[in-house]
């Protein structure tokens, strides 16, 4: 029988978490946690572990509309699989937690939580989308332990909270029967918060410094699915001709805007993914108009494109091409990660390196959205010593923010500046210790060109030498404590 004051809690700790797995508000992810997990302890363990998941997909269900890009059935599919990876840690804690008691026993629902979203992150097409340490975005001196664990550190701590809050709960928060867990926890989270602080307070600010602007295709050029119809390739005869004058004047708005910026001063110009869309044949001329715009004017170019090889099954090349102000194409990327769905049945994928140029700005590397929710992927970055990173991005309104914000962690954990273009979405940057240096709305009124100084410079981090090490140790500690209580 489950009691009235578990099913409260367990109500509470799920409308919190439908909140945060849509905006982010750091504070409300840890009491979400703390009231699932005390729910999920006071509960029989077959009707509480059931009602903890029904819970857990409603909050899913309702946090992730307009946010995962499939309706229907499909939806509530993926909705039920991502709470049964929510679920999992809850039902390892009731196994284990209580056979080892103490101080271990608070480790063991923070290694579960950790082990189950790495594990997601690693082995299922969704990468690292839904993990809980995206929901701290915004509290600064608590981000920078990205710089050493990754985003998996983040994680813990949360889970860590509520299981030593529940720990003195349970307790009724006797001092004499809690001391040692809470005086861990709290030990710890202060070391690390002041560490953070104090690196936020010594970050120079004293780098040379990129101007920087990002351009945006005009919201009245195209019909709805026009794009869509052109990237995928299968347009009929008719059809071809008035796309490719729209095209035209396209790749002119995208030339005479950068020839702009670069005449008010932007020393790189940046477009988003997949906003300038080429058929394979024009490819070339368009490609020579640009680079003599770039050696014209003394500037980066790095393009987001999308070229189109009509009749083709995989018909779509989604790249970044950067162009050096002598007029060189230094680099040509083919994004490695294709979101599942429309995008990965026609687009051809890139080899899984992230290119690092060197150049006389300091070295500049490159993904393309999706890519950037691979922390392992972009760890390329961090350990081919990148000072400056470009991700052009293409998303929708319900996960603009959400989407740049991650990227914002990207930044941190290997300390080099970030570049991100977005079409239908949030353009930003981000200094090597997740600070905002500026943002575009695409949906506001005006314009919507970006510009930025970026300071160039990389800064050497833990987690861009050691990556999810600190993941794989809580997965293998969870193993041996599970093997232990058996």
């Amino acid at each position: 029988m489950v009691e009235a004051g578990s099913l409260i809690w367990l109500v509470v700790g799920a409308s919190l978490l439908a909140v945060v797995t849509h905006v982010a508000i750091p504070p409300a992810t840890w009491l979400a946690l703390t009231f699932l997990l005390h729910a999920s302890r006071s509960m029989p363990v077959v009707p509480g572990i059931l009602c903890e998941w029904l819970a857990v997909y409603a909050a899913l269900a309702i946090g992730n509309r307009g946010i995962l890009p499939v309706s229907g059935p499909a939806y509530f599919a993926i909705v039920a699989g991502y709470a049964m990876t929510v679920v999992i840690p809850f039902g390892l804690d009731r196994f284990a937690a209580a056979r080892i008691g103490g101080l271990g026993g608070t480790f063991i629902f923070p290694m579960a939580f950790v082990a189950a979203e790495f594990l997601q992150s690693r082995f299922t097409p969704s990468a690292t989308w839904g993990s809980l340490a995206y929901t701290q975005y915004g509290n600064l001196p608590l981000m920078q332990v990205a710089a050493f664990v990754g985003i998996w550190g983040l994680t813990f701590l949360v889970a860590w909270f509520a299981s030593t809050f529940d720990w003195a709960w349970s307790h009724h928060f006797v001092w004499s029967a809690v001391r040692t867990p809470v005086l861990a926890f709290i030990v710890v989270f202060g070391a690390i918060v002041m560490a953070g602080s104090v690196r936020l307070a010594l970050a120079p600010t004293d780098r040379p410094s990129l101007r920087t602007a990002t351009l945006n295709r005009p919201v009245d050029l195209f019909i709805p699915g026009e794009m869509t119809r052109i990237a995928e390739g299968r347009l009929t005869p008719g059809e071809r001709k008035p796309l490719a004058d729209k095209l035209t004047r396209l790749h002119d708005w995208f030339l005479e805007g950068s020839r702009r910026e670069a005449r008010a001063g932007a020393r790189l110009i940046v477009w988003p993914e997949m906003n300038l869309l080429i058929f394979k044949e024009d490819e070339p001329a368009f490609l020579e108009r640009a680079r003599r715009l770039a050696a014209d004017e003394r500037v980066y170019l790095a393009m987001g494109m999308g070229t189109v090889h009509p009749g083709e099954a995989l018909s779509f090349e989604n790249k970044l091409v950067l162009i050096d102000p002598s007029g060189r194409t230094i680099m040509s990327y083919l994004k490695s990660h294709a979101v599942k769905g429309w995008e990965a049945s026609i687009m051809k994928v890139g080899d899984g390196r992230l290119p690092v140029i060197p150049t006389p700005e300091g070295r500049i590397a490159a993904a393309i959205c999706f890519d950037a929710d691979f922390p392992e992927f972009i760890r390329q970055a961090g350990q081919g010593l990148a000072d400056l990173l470009i991700v052009p991005a293409n998303e929708w309104r319900e996960i603009m923010t959400v989407h740049a914000q991650m990227a914002g962690f990207r930044a941190i954990e290997n300390g080099v500046s970030l570049v991100r273009p977005a079409a239908s979405g949030t353009s930003s940057a981000f200094d090597p210790w997740g600070r905002v240096l500026g943002v575009a709305d695409y949906f506001a009124p005006g314009d919507r060109t970006l510009t930025v100084q970026v300071p160039i410079g990389r800064v050497p981090t833990l987690y861009a030498r050691t990556g999810d090490l600190f993941a794989w140790l809580c997965v293998a500690g969870l193993g041996v404590a599970l093997a232990l209580t058996r």
